[in-house]
């Protein structure tokens, strides 16, 4: 009896560990995978220039202000507000310069004290090899400061996997409508 319990037992376990092996393996997370098998090359390093267009202004207008909180108004720096933009991207800092791409995402203010934006987009190009292809920008934009450095976090087409930097640095601002024209140099590493 003591031999044949001891045998269940014996069993039962033998079952459970095939179970948790079945299962851990039809239920894989992650896995290694060769850059080679994918395609990847040597990554490149590329410099992009061109002309950011904030029109908020007018008939034409690429940003629009979505929300604001409850102190927008009030505060020194328009803490709360948010704008959702498709800003025209440029190779002269003309509004009728040839367009390369657009700026497409948000921009908030996210800071109580200084006038420092939230920025949260897209490249989006349609021009020559980059045509389709897209990088992601998410960061800090002190407005005021001459230059600003933002961080690229991805991409897609030809610049899937990307990452680097871009500077941006304000042409022309327009105290009294608010339309903008922003330098941006652009430095990003993709295969």
């Amino acid at each position: 009896m003591a031999q044949s319990l001891h045998k269940q037992k014996y069993t039962i376990l033998t079952l459970f560990l095939f179970l948790f092996l079945l299962h851990g393996e039809s239920q894989r997370f992650s896995r290694n995978l060769s850059s080679k098998t994918l395609g990847f090359k040597k990554q490149k390093l590329s410099h992009l220039h061109f002309y950011f267009h904030d029109i908020v202004s007018g008939d034409q207008a690429t940003a629009f202000r979505v929300a604001q909180s409850a102190i927008t108004n009030t505060s020194s720096t328009g803490f709360g507000f948010m704008a959702m933009m498709d800003n025209p991207l440029t190779i002269g800092p003309e509004r009728t310069s040839k367009i390369v791409g657009r700026a497409q995402g948000i921009y908030a203010s996210a800071d109580l004290r200084e006038s420092a934006l939230l920025m949260v987009m897209n490249y989006v190009f349609s021009e020559g090899k980059y045509n389709g292809s897209t990088l992601s920008i998410v960061g800090r934009n002190e407005v005021f400061s001459t230059v600003r450095e933002m961080p690229i976090v991805g991409g897609s087409g030809i610049f899937r996997f990307a990452h680097g930097y871009v500077l941006a640095k304000t042409q022309f601002f327009n105290i009294t409508n608010g339309d903008t024209v922003v330098e941006y140099d652009v430095y990003v590493q993709h295969y």
